[in-house]
């Protein structure tokens, strides 16, 4: 089952069980997958729908840390509520060690020996870790690595 009718069977389940805050955040999950598909004209696969879904983590995140700083709990409540739904969707997260691994093999595949390299190691590294790291913490580990 693709991960796009996972997600649309999962609205049903929540429909049919009277859940209504997990129903509004899986139908924000499908609004945004078919907001993807409309502006491209495409029917997405399950890579394009795990980059919308790291896309909604990332909001959720940044959201998360302005109400926290905020002091609005009940908004924060929300937006922990909607992060962790939508990571049940993600695989399983890459640890440190396996990335390090995967940025030094990539390296090594490409060929890389400076910053200036870091664009290919990062397009290169995009499809792998889609959904299972943050690419902010992605591109510093490159950094470090092709630095030292």
């Amino acid at each position: 089952m693709s991960l796009k009718s996972r997600i649309q069977e999962d609205v049903k389940t929540a429909m049919r069980a009277h859940q209504r805050e997990q129903l509004a955040a899986l139908r924000l999950v499908t609004a945004a997958i078919k907001q993807k598909e409309v502006d491209e004209r495409i029917d997405l696969d399950d890579t394009q729908v795990l980059a919308v879904l790291g896309k909604m983590v990332k909001q959720r995140r940044e959201s998360l840390e302005q109400y926290e700083k905020a002091g609005r709990e009940d908004l924060a409540a929300t937006e922990r509520f909607e992060l962790d739904l939508i990571q049940n969707y993600l695989p399983e997260p890459l640890g440190e060690d396996e990335l390090a691994v995967l940025i030094r093999s990539t390296i090594e595949k490409i060929g890389a020996s400076s910053i200036r390299d870091m664009g290919k190691v990062m397009g290169a590294l995009q499809s792998q870790v889609q959904g299972r790291a943050d690419m902010k913490s992605v591109s510093q580990a490159v950094k470090t690595q092709l630095i030292s």
